[in-house]
Parts: C-alpha cells; sequence; structure tokens
C-alpha cells in the first residue's frame, strides 16, 4: 500500500502540473478514446432495437462485464511486468495513473467557460460550456452557463479525479482501468432516452456502486477545503448543505459533490435541465443560494476545487510518509 500511495501523490502532482497536453495525444490515442471505440463498437454491434428488451439488458451487461475483464487483464499484465524494469518501470506506472486523472484538463476546460463569458459574452460561455456538458447550452443564461461550469467541476471532481485514485489504492492498475472503462460506458450508454434506456442500465447501475464512496469522500474534502479557502463558517455551511440536499440530486452519487460545492459558494445549483429534446426535472441543492451566477463564481469554484485537490495530494503524501516511517522503526 505504501508503493501505491507514493505513487499516487506523484501522479497527482504531475497531473496538476503537465494535465494532458494536446501536443502528445495529437500523436497518439488517449487510453479513454480506447474505452470509448470499444464501447461504441459493442453497441453498435449488440445493441439492437428489434431485440426483446430482456435481451437489450443481457447485451449491454455482458459488453460491459466482457470490457472490464478485458482491462482488468490488461492492467495485471503490465503489472507484471513493471517489476523487471525496475526504476524505469516505477516511474512509467506513475506517468500511467496520471494519464488517468483530469485535474489540470478539468480546470482548463471550466476556466474556458469563465473567459468565454468575459471575452465573448453568453455565446462565448455557451460554447466553451458545451464542450464539458451534455445538455443543451443555447436555452442557458449566463446563470445558467455559470451554474453548469460549476456542476460540472463538482461532479467531475469526483469522477475524474477522486474515484480513480480510490479505486488505483484499492485494485492497483487493474482497478483505475476497469473503473474507467465503467465510468466511460456510463458517459455514453448509461442514458435513460429511448436508444439506451435497456442496454446501457447495467453500465450505469454499475457506475452508481463504483462511485459511491469517491462521490461522498469528494463531498466531505470539499466541505473541509471550503473552511480552508473561506473561514470555518463556509465549511459547516458545505457540509450542512451537502448533508440536507445530496438525496435531492437525481444521481445517487453526483448530489454529494455538487451540494458541497453549492454550500461552500452559496450558490443554487442543478435544479431542472434540458438534454437534447429531454427535458429532466429535478430540485434544486442549496434552493435559496444564488441562481444568477456569472464568470467571478466559476472562478471561486476552481480555488475551491484546487484546495481540494491540495488537500487530498497532502493527506496522500502524509499517509506516504507514516507508511514510509513505520518501515524503518
Amino acid at each position: 500500500m505504501e508503493i501505491k500511495l507514493i505513487v499516487l501523490s506523484l501522479a497527482l502532482v504531475l497531473d496538476r502540473i503537465v494535465g494532458d497536453p494536446p501536443q502528445l495525444w495529437q500523436r497518439f490515442t488517449h487510453p479513454v478514446v480506447l474505452f470509448g471505440k470499444a464501447i461504441s463498437w459493442g453497441e453498435k454491434r449488440f445493441n439492437n432495437n428489434h431485440l426483446s428488451v430482456e435481451s437489450l439488458r443481457r447485451n449491454g451487461m455482458w459488453l460491459t462485464i466482457g470490457l472490464v475483464a478485458l482491462c482488468v487483464l490488461i492492467g495485471l499484465a503490465i503489472e507484471y511486468f513493471l517489476p523487471f524494469l525496475g526504476s524505469a518501470g516505477a516511474l512509467i506506472e506513475i506517468v500511467i495513473v496520471a494519464v488517468f486523472l483530469a485535474q489540470k484538463s478539468l480546470a482548463d476546460h471550466v476556466k474556458a467557460v469563465a473567459n468565454g463569458l468575459r471575452e465573448d459574452g453568453i455565446e462565448g460561455g455557451r460554447k466553451a460550456v458545451s464542450m464539458i456538458v451534455g445538455r443543451n447550452p443555447e436555452q442557458l443564461d449566463e446563470g445558467g452557463v455559470s451554474r453548469a461550469a460549476v456542476e460540472s467541476l463538482a461532479e467531475n471532481a469526483s469522477d475524474g479525479i477522486v474515484a480513480p485514485a480510490f479505486w488505483f489504492l484499492i485494485g492497483g492498475l487493474p482497478g483505475l482501468f476497469a473503473y474507467k472503462l465503467i465510468n466511460t460506458a456510463d458517459s455514453m450508454i448509461g442514458h435513460l432516452n429511448e436508444r439506451y434506456r435497456h442496454f446501457g442500465r447495467f453500465a450505469a447501475r454499475l457506475d452508481d456502486v463504483v462511485n459511491y464512496i469517491p462521490a461522498r469522500l469528494t463531498g466531505l474534502l470539499s466541505a473541509l477545503a471550503a473552511a480552508f479557502t473561506h473561514n470555518r463558517e463556509t465549511g459547516k455551511r458545505a457540509f450542512v448543505v451537502m448533508w440536507r440536499d445530496a438525496r435531492l440530486h437525481r444521481s445517487p452519487n453526483a448530489g454529494w459533490p455538487e451540494s458541497a460545492f453549492a454550500g461552500a459558494l452559496g450558490l443554487a445549483l442543478a435544479g431542472p435541465r434540458q438534454y437534447g429534446a429531454e427535458k429532466v426535472e429535478g430540485p434544486m441543492l442549496n434552493s435559496d443560494g444564488k441562481r444568477d451566477a456569472n464568470a467571478e463564481d466559476i472562478d471561486a469554484a476552481i480555488q475551491l476545487f484546487w484546495t481540494v485537490m491540495s488537500l487530498m495530494t497532502g493527506l496522500l503524501i502524509i499517509a506516504s510518509l507514516i507508511g514510509l516511517i513505520s518501515q524503518l522503526i
């Protein structure tokens, strides 16, 4: 476990500094893109609308299980061969883990929304936010664009960083790869529309399971970060709003980090939203908070996000040092 803690800590630092260099991924295919291509291939092959509901659910389940199993096998194979490379193997593992984290890229994408609003008004904000959310941005005003950016930042703090880190600690590279495959499958086929309602049901349920603990950890870290970023009362408010409103969210997991961010920032988040032609109803989190959010609120959310990441990295480094010291005593 001490080795995993050290690897993860260094991977978080590397990802925070480097992120996802576009020059690199223009030359090579990102592993998550490969996951997406495999899921897309399977979906086109096995999601036939002429099949019965049970057949669609069964096909979706076996596709997800098969791809997860493949990811686990790949992770096991890499872990088997890395020790033969000595110190180079350790460096390669750090880089691999960093590739599956998304601190800098997430913050950069959300910052682009604030910059878009400032530089090009509502149209600039809508264009930037369309890169990180699935809802229809054309119907969003400045407040809606800003809230959508903050919601995406909060949810993806869990899905994009805390959860991958958690599953790496639990299962090493096999656990990390399996989680990213499940999360990618949920984002692609785990929708409640006519095409994916049955085929993606298993992937969506599995994603709920694997994000259960990480989402709640992210919420707690966010409330703690609010106390560091602002003051003790703000941290307390973030925790109270999270505990009160998290279960109001249509997702069993996203409500925890989103409601913590809502309380910390004094914003009302979530509520009704439009996905293409489908309107999804839902209550507001921190309903008495500010709804007319703006670019400054996005900046505050990014500051909170980086405090969450710093707290997590700091705790991991402390745990690593404790583990190393205990071995020397």
